[in-house]
């Protein structure tokens, strides 16, 4: 199965588990991760991204990244655990 097999160029969503799931949401889930992680990030910007985080997690949920990936920092790990 390829990426233009599930959502092709002129899709932007597709339906999961009655969740809309948008095209780059776990692509955008791993920026943000990185730069929850990243040290010195202001408190501003960390709150912005923990709430993109949030907001992606039904998303994530539906299409079941959780059942096959695990997050190594545990920190992070944690924290989508808390908003699960």
């Amino acid at each position: 199965m390829r990426a233009q097999d599930i959502l092709p160029d002129n899709i932007n969503q597709v339906e999961v588990n009655d969740v809309a799931v948008r095209k780059g949401t776990v692509g955008a889930f791993l920026i943000n991760a990185r730069l929850w992680l990243k040290p010195g990030v202001s408190a501003e910007e960390r709150a912005l991204t923990e709430q993109d985080i949030i907001d992606a997690l039904p998303a994530l949920v539906a299409l079941g990244l959780f059942d096959f990936l695990s997050i190594r920092d545990p920190k992070l790990r944690e924290f989508v655990a808390m908003h699960i």
